[in-house]
Order: structure tokens, then sequence, then C-alpha cells
């Protein structure tokens, strides 16, 4: 083997144990095994066979490969040189940095046949260039933290929200139970065993979540911190770890999901609570074709039992989930519409300003909108409570005798129609016609007031319920 050929360090491995040779022993069947790897092979296997290929060797110690260990040792003298800062190839010292490969040379390495034709720089220039890079880099990855932390924040508000939620759920449910007295007892056990499974199920949603962005946030801080500590290094010694430096900078966690339909579902616990059991309590019981939903409710909304009354009253500490709407003073109903026929009667009372209609899923509910077809509302409302308006592109002014008190909504989705009827002499005071494309819900606003005794609210009235039995 002649000293100037280039010796890889798979050639320079042990079969046994995979590090470079020491002292290497040559087998009778070819194979080299270092000294040590093979007695204690042979100790264990009870026979002196040879690891790698199983061959039985001939008795006495077998002799040392002195070429093989002289070449080991040689290669790992190089290797060594490699943590300074002169080439292994050449002994020379590393000056110039190869942009191709991503590493320092030295100026023979330059001009040799590997690094002729790329491209190269001194290595206090590369070191700026690769260190604002790796800076700008550290910079997004700190924004990650910074968003991270951030989701985290109001992932705990949602979570401790979703048991606030529980406890108003449950209060509600015992108040109405009640009312029912004790031979509805099972009834009320079962409704909250379906809201304690909800809270368990969901909190454990949450826990996850929140354990899964520990974990983000713990990676990322390490990324960050293993990073930063690179930074300081000195030139060579960065740049030698450059690529790995990179490699680990490029962050791949994903961004935080949006959370959604988590929030404790109040229009299935509560929504209808009376009319589930209206077969034993026919007499008592009312039924409204309308459920509030108050995970899209504006803070500043409260709601009467059964989520059949809206009104404006004081500003509420609630989490901004996605289906909430913060650009409006309004609340949708819990279920949509994309089929058939539907109406509803709501008494808007002595509201001085309300809007009542219809809306479409997609509606916008985080910015400031138009409350117009265009936007996604088929809507007409009161204002200053003297002028009532049709929300169309160009607001059209309605005219009527009397102020209505109760106003009744029909959709019809197969036909695209939204009509607006006075309950009190059944007199159309305005209808839509439109191409409905997606789900709509029922949309109620009742205004803004600045004494909350003097609100008025929006209340669904009940339908009369009649039980036959045959």
């Amino acid at each position: 083997m002649a000293a100037n050929t280039p010796i890889s360090e798979q050639d320079l491995l042990c079969p046994q144990c995979s590090e470079i040779y020491c002292v290497p022993v040559l087998l009778k069947c070819g194979h080299n095994i270092c000294r040590v790897c093979l007695h204690k092979f042979w100790e264990w296997k009870g026979c002196r066979e040879c690891p790698v290929c199983g061959s039985v060797s001939v008795p006495g110690r077998p002799p040392i490969n002195l070429a093989l260990k002289i070449a080991a040792d040689e290669y790992q003298v190089r290797r060594t040189s490699r943590d300074g800062e002169v080439c292994f190839l050449h002994n020379e010292k590393l000056k110039v940095f190869c942009k191709n490969d991503e590493e320092p040379i030295c100026l023979v390495c330059q001009v040799s046949k590997q690094h002729k034709v790329h491209e190269c720089c001194p290595v206090e220039e590369a070191a700026h260039q690769k260190k604002t890079e790796i800076s700008a880099m550290l910079e997004s990855l700190r924004k990650k933290l910074r968003l991270l932390n951030k989701t985290k924040e109001q992932w705990e508000e949602t979570k401790k929200y979703i048991q606030t939620q529980v406890f108003q759920n449950e209060t509600a449910i015992k108040a109405e139970f009640e009312k029912l007295h004790q031979f509805l007892w099972e009834e009320e056990k079962t409704r909250l065993k379906v809201l304690k499974q909800e809270e368990e199920t969901k909190i454990q949603v949450m826990c996850k979540k929140l354990e899964d962005i520990d974990g983000q946030i713990k990676t990322l801080s390490s990324t960050i911190s293993d990073t930063e500590a690179a930074l300081t290094v000195e030139d060579l010694p960065f740049l030698k770890d450059y690529r790995q430096t990179k490699k680990r900078a490029k962050s791949n966690i994903r961004e935080p999901e949006c959370v959604r339909a988590i929030l404790i579902n109040s229009a299935q616990h509560l929504g209808q609570l009376k009319f589930g059991i209206w077969k034993k309590m026919a007499n008592i019981v009312k039924y409204v074709p309308i459920t509030l939903d108050p995970n899209t409710a504006q803070s500043n909304l409260a709601f009467s039992e059964e989520l059949s009354c809206v009104q404006y009253s004081s500003k509420q500490l609630l989490p901004d989930n996605p289906e909430r709407c913060t650009s409006r003073v309004c609340v949708l109903g819990a279920a949509g519409f994309i089929s058939g026929k539907h109406s509803w009667t709501v008494d808007v009372g002595q509201g001085k300003d309300w809007y009542i209609g219809v809306a479409q899923e997609s509606i916008k509910r985080k910015s400031t909108i138009f409350l117009n077809p265009a936007e996604g509302f088929w809507v007409i409302g009161l204002c200053n409570g003297d002028s009532f308006w049709a929300q169309t592109s160009s607001r059209t002014r309605l005219t009527m005798k009397q102020k209505p008190e109760r106003i009744t909504v029909e959709v019809d989705c197969d036909k695209s129609k939204v009509v607006f009827i006075n309950a009190a002499d059944l007199t159309v005071i305005h209808t839509f016609k439109d191409k409905f494309t997606e789900r709509i819900f029922p949309y109620f606003s009742p205004g803004l007031c600045t004494d909350r005794k003097m609100s008025s609210p929006l209340t669904i009235c009940p339908m009369t319920i009649k039980v036959d039995v045959e």
C-alpha cells in the first residue's frame, strides 16, 4: 500500500466494533480484526471462529497486520488535524471557503481538480456572510417561538373558558331540571353525563395540543440556543459546522393550527332542553325553532335560558375562537340551512336599533363589513327607532303603517328567497331573492345600548305544541 495513496475511512473500520483499527490482527481466512475485539468474541463464542465468515482459526496468536496498523494510526493523526486550522490533505492553512461545498479549504485545494471550478472567497468574508444568513434564520425562529408562546396563552385561556362554560351549562341544566321535579331526575343525569363526556373529551384535546405545543416550544428553544451558541464561536469552527448549523436552523415546526369547534357545544346541552321531554311535560314545555349559538356571539351579548333570547349587556371576557363574531354586536343561530323551507318569528319588542335575517356561513366575522347580500347578509333592521331599512346593495327604506313588534322570517333555500312578514297582520315587509351557494344561518343583532336596563332583547317566539294520542 503506497504511502501517498488516499485511504478511505471504510477500509480502516474493524468489522466487529465498526471503529478505526486498534492493533489489527490478520486471520487465516484473510479478515482483519482488532486484537481486543477478536479475543472478546472468542471468549463469548467459546471457539476460535472468524467474526466475519465463521472460519475456524489455527491455534496460536494471529499476527499483527503491521501495514494496516500503520495506515490506521496515520489516518487517526490526519483526522485529529482536522480539528485544527490545517488541511488534512495538504497540511496547509485553511484560508479559503468553498461556496459550492460550503466548507473551508486551503489554497492548494482551491486549485485542485475538486474545487477548481467552484466559487470561493476568503474565510473572513464567508464567515461574515454566513453569520448574517444564520442570524436571519435565527430571527425567523424567534418569531415562530413568539407565535407559539402567544398561541399557548390563547389555548390556556380557551381551556379555562371551557371549564367556565361547563360550570355555566351545568348550572342552567340543573335549574331547568329543578322545575321538572323528581320524576325527571334520570333525564337530568343523562344530560349531565353527556356534558361531562364532552368536557373530558375537549379538555383532553386541549391538553394534548398544549402538550404538543410545549414540545414544539422546547424543541425550538433548544434549536435557538444551539444556533445562538454557534454564532459566538470563531470563524473557522463556525464554518466547519456551518452545514450542520444551517440544517438545524431550518425549522420544520409547523404553524399553530387554528382550533375550531373546540368550545363546549352549549346549543346541544341547553337548546330545546324542555322540548326533548315534551311528551312528559307537554303542558309546560315550549318549543322555539331557532337556538342561538353563544360561541358565535359578540362579547357584549347575554342570553336567556334555553338560548332563545339575546340582548345587549356588559362586556364579558370570552375567547376569540374562530366562530365568534367580533366586528358586529350579533349572534348566529346554532343550526344552519342548505335546503328546504324554514321560518321563525322574532319579538323585536321596543328596541330602537336591531337587525334580523340570515347570513351565510363564510361571512367575515373579525373585520368590518357591510350588511348586504354581496357580503353574505339578507337582513332588515330598525335605525334610531324610527326608520326601517332593507339592507340591499343600496339600502332600501321600508314604509310601514305601524311599527311591528313581531316579525316572521321565512326562508326557502331551494328558491333562494327570504321573506319578512309582519306577524300582526301577515303583510309582507320585504323579500330578498338571491342565489344561496352555501349554508345560511339565522342572524340576530339587538344593537348597542348605553344603559343596560333600557336594552331591549330580541326573543325567538315559541311555537304552539300539540300532542295527539292515537
